[in-house]
């Protein structure tokens, strides 16, 4: 399945290669300042299998572990790019279709916010001190 999206203006356009993936949810910190909401969704792609296909995203290093992507004209968040990873994954929003992308858990439940209320029957995992923060 080919999986195509973008960012908010239209600069940044790219396509995936997808036989298999993971959508999570995430509540960390981090993710919460990177993407200005109090919870992101992203769905896991091999980085050999992801192709920008017009412009060119911009990366912040946001930890030692991983680069965050993004567009440097409207700002939206793309990726999330572990450093020695062989895997990313793209911002769920930005695809053009995220019903592709149907989440699988919760991660980093020790910063969900006390009132958001998601009743649902998927995993729940906190941020472990190792990854990616």
């Amino acid at each position: 399945m080919t999986w195509t999206g973008g960012c908010l203006c239209g600069a940044i356009r790219y396509e995936a290669e997808v036989a298999d993936t993971e959508n999570w949810y995430c509540h960390c910190r981090m993710c919460q300042k990177a993407t200005g909401s109090i919870v992101s969704s992203s769905a896991i792609v091999p980085k050999a299998r992801l192709r920008i296909t017009s412009g060119e995203p911009n990366f912040y290093r946001s930890s030692k572990f991983v680069e965050r992507g993004f567009c440097a004209d409207c700002g939206s968040p793309l990726f999330f790019r572990p450093i020695n990873e062989d895997w990313l994954s793209v911002m769920a929003g930005t695809l053009d279709d995220p019903e592709v992308a149907p989440p699988q858990g919760h991660y980093g439940v020790e910063s969900w916010v006390s009132w958001l209320k998601i009743d649902d029957d998927l995993k729940r995992e906190p941020t472990q001190e190792d990854e990616y923060g």
